[in-house]
């Protein structure tokens, strides 16, 4: 590696919305997140649907339930 080219690799506080703290290591300070580990409904179990602006009822409204049993 060329000296003096890269950035600084300190110590990162990752900060969620849910009130979680991580600590780890990058090149920014700190990070702020939607969604970390200890709220996502894939690690959690619980289903939570983050569909707050109605994107999936306008698809299908739009588009139709259309399937194919192919």
């Amino acid at each position: 590696m060329k000296p003096g080219i890269h950035p600084e690799y300190t110590a990162a506080q990752i900060t969620c919305s849910c009130g979680a703290v991580i600590e780890t290591r990058s090149t920014r300070d700190h990070i702020s997140v939607e969604i970390c580990s200890q709220c996502h409904p894939f690690y959690t179990g619980k289903q939570r649907l983050v569909d707050t602006a109605g994107r999936v009822e306008r698809f299908k409204r739009k588009y139709g339930e259309t399937r194919s049993d192919d």
